[in-house]
């Protein structure tokens, strides 16, 4: 998706972190009470210490829909994370992005036209009112209104499995049907269509026992996903091939490697990591998951984390004192997307709110938003 960010002025990008910062401080004080930020955990440094919140795509959205006095939602982090602030905050709060061009590879990587194909071609196969379509908190405001539409819900790296076992019938959810938000009693699907993110499909369809030959990857370049209509039929998760640019990196390499120099040591992964990755390490979850797992392991532990690096460097920092915390790729790779958040562009669209200018606003227009919220708030009551 192509997005146009104009370049900043010079005494932005020429200015030293120090002048940015103060710069910020001073934005900030002068726009107290109705300005919020928000900081993605993937963030880096000097951005995330101007947050008022730290947290994941959604818990940060959810932050954002609690504000009650906030004029102004500054989110440091990536587009389709503003869009779902947008969704679910009310119509007086302007939503800003720093950078225009901070987006996510993974998102990109589904688009409407693409899914509503797949699932134009799957209804000439298969009864496609069994499937439920999932998204993946990491896609657009237009996938998570198709997916509102249509029944299904989004999830995150933490609710995956719940939401998942409400979509096959297999307890552990509320009775939110997919036909409404809450109390219906319409059927469970026999098979999911579950978007951007194959692997975390895939690690989740694994945690609830199901095997390989229920699974099938969704080429969205082929007709019908590359699949035979007898793939179609037998499978029960249809996952879209997709991927995290991070967390792919990771290899079971990496996790011999580290466990050749550290016999004893702890290896901690997201689910967003290919499944012969995640079969190999210690504990695996979301990022506030990680986040508790280095926390809570014993003093002296060595931990090697397969996440984003700048939350791999916080942790590192944080429990430095008893436990050693280092990137399970030693060859570190950042969110290139999330790191054009910087200050310069903070420091842009704070100092245009306190002359006035919104800049940066992300709108998702009515219809959408209401479908979308519909997908969004079906996961609440799910999960």
């Amino acid at each position: 998706m192509i997005r146009l960010q104009t370049p900043l002025p010079d005494e932005y990008g020429l200015a030293s972190e120090e002048q940015l910062s103060e710069r910020v401080t001073r934005a900030k004080e002068q726009l107290a009470g109705p300005l919020v930020i928000l900081g993605h955990h993937y963030q880096r440094e000097e951005v995330i210490s101007f947050a008022d919140a730290r947290g994941d795509s959604f818990g940060l959205s959810r932050f954002a829909a609690a504000q009650r006095d906030a004029e102004y939602v500054v989110f440091c982090g990536v587009h389709f994370m503003a869009e779902s602030a947008d969704i679910l905050t009310g119509d007086g709060v302007k939503v800003l992005l720093p950078d225009l061009n901070a987006g996510c590879s993974m998102a990109d990587m589904a688009d409407l036209d693409g899914v509503e194909q797949i699932w134009e071609e799957l209804g000439q196969v298969t009864d496609v009112e069994r499937v439920v379509p999932i998204t993946y908190m990491n896609s657009s405001a237009a996938l998570k209104a198709f997916v509102g539409r249509k029944g299904g819900s989004v999830c995150t790296s933490s609710n995956a499995r719940s939401v998942l076992r409400w979509a096959l019938g297999l307890g552990d959810g509320s009775s939110s049907g997919r036909s409404g938000t809450s109390g219906t009693s319409r059927a469970p699907g026999d098979k999911v269509l579950f978007f951007p993110d194959q692997h975390l499909g895939r690690n989740t369809g694994f945690q609830l026992g199901f095997a390989a030959d229920d699974m099938r990857v969704v080429d969205p370049r082929r007709p019908l996903g590359g699949l035979e209509e007898r793939d179609v039929k037998e499978a029960t998760f249809l996952l879209w091939q997709g991927h995290c640019s991070v967390h792919q990196r990771f290899s079971t390499s990496h996790v011999e490697s580290f466990r050749a120099a550290h016999p004893d040591g702890i290896v901690i992964v997201h689910p967003e990591c290919a499944h012969e990755v995640v079969e190999l390490a210690d504990q695996v979850g979301s990022t506030d998951y990680i986040i508790g797992a280095v926390a809570e392991a014993p003093p002296g532990s060595v931990i090697a984390v397969g996440t984003e690096i700048h939350l791999v460097d916080r942790l590192a920092r944080a429990h430095a004192a008893d436990r050693s915390v280092v990137s399970l790729d030693p060859l570190v790779c950042p969110c290139s997307t999330m790191f054009r958040i910087d200050l310069p562009h903070l420091a842009w669209v704070l100092d245009g709110l306190v002359a006035g200018e919104v800049r940066n606003r992300i709108v998702v227009d009515s219809a959408t938003a209401a479908d979308a919220r519909v997908s969004l708030e079906r996961m609440l009551a799910i999960a």
